[in-house]
């Protein structure tokens, strides 16, 4: 049965074989934020664009201390294979581990099996994985989940610009608005009283008392 996961729940653990290896996947994660995202199949259109972006942008997430890791229902052997044709079709070279999921134990752990979609199964009938994406931070816990249809692919800029997110709210205790990027004003966070965001961030601007701007104290 599938665990109820929310956000600030801590991340299952599994063992599972993967591309580079069998992993403990508590280990995996160690003292990293780490990106989980699942993929309905090996050798399918979707899927295939969308690790090749995730692959070239994987040196953008280790900057940041972010490891990456894929998931698909099928074998580390077909896996192996597919990278091949991920290269050749995007030119992105994935190094990162992809879970071998054929008996979707993984899958129905994170609760990613299709339910909707009745036409997402295999030969067999057995329900593919959805396009799910769980954000971990270093303390086990869950902080983000996105969950896109079979049909619709992601966009990788957006995973790594919810990760800046993250990282700059955990560190400046601020949130940030709508289409946020790195370097723009951020949000004081409600909970901060005037007398503390005064020393925090001198410079923030009152819009309304429940909206105060600042910008960061390293592009101040």
């Amino acid at each position: 049965m599938a665990a109820v996961l929310r956000l600030g729940s801590e991340a299952p653990n599994f063992k599972a074989d993967t591309t580079q290896g069998p992993i403990d996947f508590h280990e995996f994660i160690g003292d990293n934020w780490v990106v989980f995202f699942s993929h309905p199949e090996d050798f399918t259109p979707v899927c295939t664009t969308e690790l090749g972006a995730f692959a070239k942008l994987q040196p953008d997430f280790t900057k940041r201390g972010v490891k990456l890791i894929g998931l698909s229902a099928n074998t580390v052997d077909s896996h192996h294979t597919w990278i091949s044709d991920i290269k050749e079709v995007t030119g992105g070279h994935v190094t990162f581990p992809i879970i071998g999921d054929k008996s979707r134990q993984v899958s129905l752990l994170y609760d990613m099996i299709d339910h909707q979609d009745a036409t997402n199964v295999d030969e067999k009938g057995t329900a593919f994985t959805i396009r799910s994406v769980f954000f971990i931070d270093p303390k086990k816990k869950i902080r983000t989940i996105l969950s896109y249809p079979a049909s619709t692919g992601r966009n990788a800029a957006e995973v790594l610009r919810i990760i800046d997110s993250l990282q700059t709210g955990d560190k400046y205790r601020v949130t940030t608005p709508i289409d946020w990027q790195p370097g723009q004003d951020v949000i004081v966070a409600p909970v901060i009283k005037d007398d503390e965001a005064r020393k925090l961030f001198p410079n923030f601007k009152t819009i309304k008392p429940y909206l105060r701007m600042t910008a960061l104290p390293e592009v101040s």
